[in-house]
């Protein structure tokens, strides 16, 4: 400012102007910058305890944390309502991030138990019980036991618990 106000009294003001337009956009555009940078922040999903294989995760259980580290790798889970419900592949540190590749979709059927098999062709409609020869979430293709006949068929998980059987 002092410098403004003796450039008005020797008369150079134009020079002083000069420099204060250029001045001004540059300052205007590390304002930018920073606001950038403020926007690209991240947050990552850590437990807060040890979750062990198996477990369905539960927002209590987590929290979400700022990511620091510009060089982590992608494919962590970034929200809690992402994950939660799902359940874990492998064992979860406290504070280290959740991969999505260590989370599953619960099961819909469970092996061992009972199931309804649905077969559909044009107007026909076929029901039967079965039993599943393994674990399964929705939408996975798995082979069940006809209880009726014995013969193994495979179909695909509704979000219903129903096993829509393939036509071969």
């Amino acid at each position: 400012m002092f410098r403004l106000i003796a450039a008005l009294r020797t008369g150079k003001t134009l020079s002083a102007l000069r420099r204060a337009a250029l001045a001004a956009p540059a300052v205007l555009l590390g304002l930018l910058v920073a606001d950038a940078a403020l926007a690209d922040t991240r947050t990552a999903v850590v437990p807060k305890r040890i979750i062990y294989p198996g477990e369905e995760l539960d927002a209590g259980q987590l929290e979400e944390v700022e990511v620091t580290n510009p060089n982590i790798v992608n494919g962590f889970a970034e929200t809690i309502a992402a994950v939660n419900g799902m359940v874990t592949r492998r064992t979860l540190l406290p504070g280290r991030v959740i991969l999505t590749s260590a989370l599953r979709e619960p099961f819909a059927v469970s092996r061992g138990t009972t199931v309804q098999l649905v077969f559909e062709s044009r107007s026909m409609v076929l029901r039967a019980a079965g039993t599943p020869l393994q674990d399964a979430a929705v939408g996975e293709l798995i082979r069940v036991r006809n209880k009726d006949s014995g013969v193994i068929v495979s179909g695909t998980v509704m979000a219903d618990g129903t096993v829509h059987v393939v036509a071969k």
